[in-house]
């Protein structure tokens, strides 16, 4: 379970007092709010607090006070505007402070994006939670054959059992010794800061995590995409239907023009007019490399 019955009352009695503000609210962020979403097994998303609508963008990039004399169809032409020419300090504007619960090996994996002002729970100071990051059968796979970074086929019958048979009894063996040597019965105990170096890379780890919309895009570019690994890209995916909420404009923009969008060298966008003027053109003639004609023609479908 994510949340203790605690820790669901103390979210419920957050939603129950609402308060008077003169600052820009979502309203579709304000039904997220505190909320948390279950993502994995025992990890979870919730929204702490957020700053800025899809008006905060477009009031930046005006340098205006208030909505003036522009309606919503020239808002949502100017995100998109911003969007397509890659224009950055505008989208700053919004942030989203968020509380996640991810396994460690996730969370190295996610820190990689240091664009963000982190907090994580501390295993120097107090006792992390016998609750361990177990993968469905459907997501043992074994390593892949062409990609070092990928997932090959998934594995099944005794071979599936046998690896989640290793990973619960390595998980519980471990999260053992460290109580066992936290234990202060009769012995002093170790140091917390020192016995946590035994825990396995799958236990749960919990932090807070606060970003700008623009930096937030560029993180959700990258994890949600098909080619990401699947324990940070659900918690991507799950990312996006909050911030599809939150600023519905930007995140069309973003969604048509980066999530949807392509990137095309020069290389490739001259051997494109050479396609569309007729002419047949190969990979030796392209002046591209293989590796480069081959994600190319991927493009092109």
């Amino acid at each position: 379970m994510p949340l203790s019955p605690d820790q669901i009352a103390e979210i419920e009695a957050a939603r129950a007092t609402p308060r008077l503000t003169l600052r820009a609210v979502s309203e579709g962020m304000e039904r997220h709010l505190y909320k948390a979403y279950p993502v994995l097994d025992h990890g979870l998303v919730r929204v702490i607090d957020y700053m800025g609508d899809d008006g905060a963008i477009v009031q930046a990039a005006r340098v205006s006070y208030g909505a003036g004399t522009k309606h919503v169809q020239n808002d949502e032409g100017l995100i998109r505007y911003l969007m397509r020419h890659w224009h950055s300090t505008p989208f700053e504007m919004c942030e989203i402070k968020l509380h996640i619960k991810l396994p460690v090996f996730v969370a190295r994996q996610w820190i990689r994006h240091r664009t963000a002002n982190v907090n994580e729970y501390s295993a120097r100071y107090s006792i992390l939670d016998r609750e361990f990051y177990i993968p469905e059968p459907s997501q043992l796979a074994a390593q892949s054959s062409v990609n070092n970074q990928g997932r090959g086929e998934v594995l099944s019958g005794e071979e599936a059992a046998r690896v989640l048979d290793m990973l619960r009894r390595d998980a519980a063996t471990a999260y053992d010794h460290y109580e066992d040597m936290l234990s202060q019965e009769g012995q002093q105990g170790l140091a917390r800061e020192l016995a946590r170096m035994n825990l396995p890379m799958n236990i749960y780890t919990q932090w807070y995590w606060k970003v700008d919309l623009h930096n937030l895009f560029h993180f959700l570019r990258l994890r949600a995409d098909n080619h990401a690994q699947y324990e940070i890209r659900v918690y991507a995916e799950e990312m996006c239907r909050l911030v599809k909420d939150w600023v519905p404009l930007a995140f069309g923009a973003f969604e048509d023009y980066r999530m949807g969008g392509v990137t095309l060298s020069a290389k490739a966008l001259a051997v494109l007019r050479r396609r569309l003027a007729g002419e047949v053109v190969d990979q030796e003639s392209s002046g591209m490399s293989k590796g480069e004609w081959r994600e190319f023609m991927e493009v092109l479908g």
